[in-house]
């Protein structure tokens, strides 16, 4: 792992940027000025950029927010999130018509794309997870933490009730307060080690790195993957067999735990860096 001060420090080793959204280039309210003036210089040294999210949104839903958080749609070849890749799984998985299964479906009520989620799967959409034959996790509900989840998924465990989870993150960071929230994905890794089955085609399963870049003839030696979660971006891209750089002013800031979690989990960045700048 090389520390770097700079992008433009490995600009000319790399064609292709795979760039994660939260903690690198925005807060999820705000894009950060330092990314901004990144992916212009990117940009105007005709580099290929993409976006792999592990949002739940669909990915027509980012695309189109890209704006009012200060980038350009067209700076992007390609913008693909776990959401949408559960999403298209889930559409053509289930076309049955006459043998609907039950959906439990756990969102934000607060989110503007909450519901907006279930149009065009093909689900009856159950209010109780006793009566689910499947878990389609978005985000975590309101006021609820990990641990209130226990009973809902030992339920679903006897039932032996899959979990699609449409953001495999751990955590994120919370614009309003710079601290780390739990996602979707906590609660399907507490499922799966409970023994429950849970299916995520976000960071860092190969299949939405594929998705993303299947536009061009991809040169994995001349791709690199930016992004702020060891557990995501980082594995991600080692499974990906590209180069990596750790972002360490979003879910990971201290250095020291940094290195401790490098340690024990064997995730090895390419490069680590303060923020996604110039």
């Amino acid at each position: 792992m090389k520390k770097i001060k700079s992008i433009e420090e490995i600009i000319n080793d790399y064609d292709n940027f795979i760039i994660d959204q939260w903690g690198v280039m925005h807060d999820g309210t705000f894009g950060y000025d330092h990314a901004f003036n990144s992916i212009n210089i990117l940009n105007s040294n005709n580099k290929k950029l993409f976006i792999i999210s592990n949002s739940s949104k669909r990915s027509k839903s980012s695309i189109d927010r890209l704006p009012k958080l200060g980038f350009k749609k067209n700076s992007f070849i390609n913008t693909v999130t776990s959401g949408e890749m559960i999403w298209q799984l889930l559409k053509k998985k289930f076309l049955d018509d006459k043998n609907k299964k039950n959906c439990f479906h756990i969102y934000d009520e607060e989110k503007e794309d909450g519901l907006d989620f279930r149009d065009g799967l093909n689900f009856n959409f159950v209010e109780k997870v006793e009566e689910a034959d499947l878990i389609l996790a978005c985000t975590p509900f309101i006021n609820l933490q990990p641990i209130d989840y226990i009973p809902l998924l030992e339920v679903a465990y006897k039932k032996e009730i899959t979990m699609y989870c449409a953001n495999p993150d751990f955590e994120t960071v919370e614009s309003n307060s710079n601290n780390n929230v739990f996602c979707m994905g906590a609660i399907g890794e507490i499922y799966k080690k409970m023994g429950g089955n849970v299916i995520i085609k976000g960071k860092p399963d190969v299949s939405i790195y594929t998705e993303t870049t299947n536009q061009i003839n991809l040169e994995k030696k001349r791709t690199v993957a930016i992004g702020d979660s060891l557990f995501h971006d980082i594995q991600g891209a080692n499974n990906f067999e590209i180069d990596s750089v750790l972002v360490k002013s979003g879910i990971h800031k201290d250095l020291n735990k940094i290195n401790n979690l490098i340690k024990n989990h064997q995730i090895v960045p390419t490069y680590i860096i303060d923020k996604f700048s110039i």
